[in-house]
C-alpha cells in the first residue's frame, strides 16, 4: 500500500495536493495557516511543496539529507515544466 501512495503521489502530485488540503489540515500546519505559497506550490512546483509539508509536519529539519529530498523534488518539478519548451523548438 504505501508503494502505492507513493506511485498517485508521484504521478499526480496535484491531485494528492488537492486532497490534502480539502481533507486535512495538513497542508496548513506546514504553512503555518497562511494560503498564498500552498496555491503557489500547487501551480508551480508541486511536489516541491509535498515534501516540504511532509519534513515540516514530521519535525525533521530542512537540512542534511532532508534538504538533498527538497531539493530532489525541486529538480524534478523544474524537469517537468521546462521539458516542453525543449519539445516545442524541435518540432516547430
Amino acid at each position: 500500500m504505501p508503494c502505492l501512495f507513493l506511485i498517485v503521489l508521484l504521478l499526480f502530485p496535484r491531485v494528492v495536493l488537492a486532497v490534502l488540503w480539502f481533507t486535512s489540515t495538513y497542508l496548513q500546519r506546514a504553512f503555518h495557516g497562511e494560503m498564498l505559497l500552498p496555491v503557489l506550490g500547487f501551480v508551480f512546483l508541486p511536489l516541491t511543496t509535498l515534501v516540504y509539508a511532509w519534513e515540516i509536519n514530521n519535525h525533521m529539519a530542512t537540512a542534511g539529507i532532508n534538504l538533498l529530498w527538497l531539493l530532489i523534488a525541486v529538480l524534478i518539478d523544474l524537469g517537468g515544466l521546462g521539458g516542453g519548451a525543449s519539445r516545442r523548438s524541435r518540432n516547430g
